[in-house]
């Protein structure tokens, strides 16, 4: 069972994709840090000798910033944003979609469900 920041991997899982449980470390940044520390991107969670886990664990530490402190850094920037009142500010602090998408139809996921329509007696 490997331990890293804090996430438990998945054993049955290979390490490229194990990786990727943790926030901030996507398939791509993965294979960087097994090439960094020479392990096979093909081997098993479960298969990792705790010297191998534990450069993995020391390389992470070292160059990535992530799961509590980048999920702190986007709380930050988007609290940025809407501290100075850009167009994205005022998007997110109005639960809407930030990035141009259309809203008359669809963004339900950022506008909730439509609700009910009252009734004529």
């Amino acid at each position: 069972m490997a331990r890293i920041a804090g996430i438990t991997l998945p054993s049955d899982k290979r390490v490229e994709v194990g990786l990727t449980y943790i926030f901030g470390i996507g398939r791509s940044k993965a294979n960087e840090i097994l090439e960094a520390a020479k392990i096979d991107k093909d081997k098993k969670v479960k298969a990792l000798s705790e010297d191998e886990v534990n450069k993995i664990r020391k390389i992470i530490e070292t160059q990535e910033k992530i799961e509590g402190d980048l999920r702190k850094d986007l709380t930050l920037n988007i609290k940025r944003l809407m501290d100075i009142g850009s167009y994205r500010g005022l998007r997110h602090r109005r639960r809407l979609p930030v990035r141009g998408q259309r809203t008359k139809t669809n963004a339900r996921t950022r506008k909730g469900s439509r609700g009910h329509t009252i009734k004529k007696k």
